[in-house]
């Protein structure tokens, strides 16, 4: 299917879109000031041991302290010493690491919410055909890979390279490369990771030894392999850039890379603006009439299907299965989209034939085959819910792009004018017990002054008799719904 790429640069973030026969696939966006930190690795200093965690907090001098798992120590690092290598399957992490020490890591998952980075010490460095394994003597194929013939012969070119600096993994995109190749890039990956030991030396802790690439040189890196048609970009420095990047290392994408210089916006061409925004709401409506609700929360994303306005035109069943299997598609596009991991709650509507299940189990799994992200669907439960993971290593649009909202404070609800014009009433008296006033006057938001003036004026005019005291409303247009003050006079 026709593919492009599109990448809007501004000074302040980039944009890249992934359009396949013109709709909008995936989104990313790297702001210059909250650049994504996967890949980059520092010289950090373990502030903290928690044994009962079997983790350690450490410093790379961000805001947060990351998060180092004993799962997430391989033997071959600086971590563990000859005498421990025996006892590393025990895992126990007070003996891998102490607090205080300097230890060099790799960020595997961005901060986010509430959780600071994920680090592991098995350090990896990615070019175009390998990855780099600094102390390992393995040679790795993708499992992509399928030919036998091929990989042995990836295997024994690479096999050549390894030396005490360490191993290589051989990406898929290497099945057709000859040995000149591979031979650059190993010696690239080799001139990289003498650089990162020699700042690990100069360096003090709480120091970035390697920053990964910026997105627009990330992106290319990552989709080699894809098939592209066509490859835009909006600013003249960032095309001059990525040019050079792509005749070094992606000579495949440098024929396809084109600098946009229309005066329409780039994003204007297949509505992706429009797209994003339609991707922040939590309601997706779908052709047939059917729509799904998306909530994400910190824990996991939950996806409800409705049939809403689809009837279908043979039975109840018939049109159930029908939504849920159009439903699959829209699942997969969105996950994408959104960039949406960790566990997914996906709720289908009720299925009572076992074949329909599996048919729409089916359509899920072939539907999200064409996503880059790892998924792994688990299945039905008892309750009728299917449970999938997507692998999450950086924000989600959402969380990119919107904060909590100041009004609800993240409840996702307000509440009513009537329910405020109660409490506000409670809150009178209440006042009016702890303090001797003689009146009171309070501010409230148009809606609930108006309710208290209309509707709900005989309440106060009876409160008003009750503690022999007047009670004036005034308006406060800057006043959200829930905020209100009684103020004594």
């Amino acid at each position: 299917m026709p593919a492009e790429l599109l990448i809007n640069v501004t000074p302040t973030e980039t944009r890249i879109a992934l359009v396949e026969t013109g709709i909008l696939q995936e989104i990313h966006i790297e702001r210059e000031a909250k650049r994504g930190i996967v890949g980059n690795i520092y010289k950090g200093k373990v502030s903290r041991v928690l044994p009962g965690m079997q983790a350690a907090f450490v410093d790379i001098g961000l805001d947060k302290a990351a998060f180092l798992h004993a799962s997430d120590i391989v033997p071959h690092t600086e971590c563990v010493d000859i005498q421990e290598q025996a006892n590393f399957q025990a895992g126990n992490i007070a003996s891998l690491v102490r607090q205080g020490q300097d230890i060099m890591v790799q960020v595997v998952k961005d901060p986010i919410g509430t959780k600071g980075a994920r680090l592991t010490t098995d350090i990896t460095l990615p070019s175009r055909y390998l990855v780099f394994m600094p102390g390992s003597a393995h040679v790795g194929v993708s499992q992509r890979i399928e030919d036998e013939e091929a990989r042995e012969r990836l295997k024994n070119i690479a096999s050549d390279y390894i030396d005490e600096l360490g191993g290589f993994i051989i990406r898929t995109a290497a099945e057709v490369v000859g040995e000149e190749e591979l031979r650059q890039d190993a010696e690239f990956l080799k001139r990289v990771w003498r650089k990162v030991l020699q700042r690990k030396e100069k360096y003090t802790s709480c120091s970035m030894l390697y920053e990964d690439l910026s997105l627009a040189l990330r992106t290319v890196r990552d989709f080699v392999g894809t098939k592209l048609d066509r490859i835009r970009v909006d600013s003249r420095y960032t095309f001059d850039e990525m040019r050079s990047f792509c005749q070094e290392f992606v000579p495949e994408f440098a024929e396809i890379l084109e600098y946009y210089s229309a005066d329409r916006p780039i994003f204007d061409l297949h509505d992706i603006e429009n797209e994003i925004q339609r991707a922040l709401q939590r309601r997706v409506d779908l052709k047939s009439g059917g729509y799904l609700i998306i909530d994400q929360t910190e824990a996991m994303t939950t996806i409800d299907i409705n049939t809403g306005a689809f009837v279908g035109h043979r039975n109840l069943e018939e049109t159930i299965f029908n939504t849920n299997i159009e439903a699959t598609q829209a699942i997969a596009r969105q996950l994408r989209l959104r960039n949406l991991g960790g566990i997914i709650i996906i709720d289908f509507i009720d299925m009572l034939h076992q074949e329909h299940r599996l048919r729409v189990l089916q359509s899920l799994e072939q539907a999200l085959s064409s996503d880059r992200a790892k998924t792994n669907i688990s299945g039905f439960s008892q309750l009728g819910l299917v449970e999938m993971t997507r692998k999450r290593t950086r924000e989600s649009i959402e969380h990119i792009l919107c904060g909590t909202c100041p009004t609800c404070l993240g409840r996702g609800t307000v509440k009513t004018v009537e329910t405020v014009c109660f409490e506000i009433l409670r809150e009178i008296m209440r006042v009016n017990r702890a303090y001797d006033a003689d009146n009171f006057i309070v501010y409230a938001s148009p809606a609930v002054a108006e309710m208290l003036m209309g509707d709900e004026s005989h309440s106060l005019a009876e409160l008003e008799v009750f503690m022999g005291k007047p009670v004036k409303v005034q308006t406060e247009m800057m006043y959200n719904q829930e905020q209100f003050d009684v103020v004594l006079m």
